[in-house]
């Protein structure tokens, strides 16, 4: 991944995926990328987070770079995931690709075996 977007996470959030994350080691690829994100993002409380970033459970809108197609979806932990009801999960590439970017950033996520995929945020909605 490179010339990666600054990243701002709620510490609440930090904390609790840093608890998932130790009981994945080394068993997604995915997990793994997200460990690394974490690392490298600016913590603040949850309370003190800036309008427009993606944290868990917001509603993101963003635009897949490469297809050229708008989604929205919530950003929620594995467990929360159904169907069809317009969540993608954290261990899931877009869900770790958006954490922590702010609306008008762009990331590159690499994907095992198939080219990277290019997101953009257009719009965050923080769950009450």
């Amino acid at each position: 991944m490179s010339d990666l977007p600054a990243i701002t996470v709620a510490e609440e959030d930090y904390n609790r995926l840093s608890t998932l994350l130790e009981r994945m080691a080394g068993k997604s690829e995915v997990a793994d990328g997200l460990e690394e994100e974490l690392s490298r993002a600016d913590l603040k409380p949850l309370a003190d987070m800036p309008e427009g970033v993606v944290t868990m459970n917001s509603m993101v809108r963003f635009v897949d770079e490469d297809a050229g197609k708008e989604h929205e979806m919530m950003l929620v932990y594995p467990h929360e995931v159904g169907d069809a009801d317009h969540k993608v999960s954290i261990l899931a590439p877009a869900g770790a690709a958006m954490l922590g970017l702010s609306i008008g950033d762009s990331i590159e996520w690499p994907m095992k075996g198939r080219k990277p995929i290019h997101l953009k945020v257009v719009s965050v909605t923080r769950k009450a």
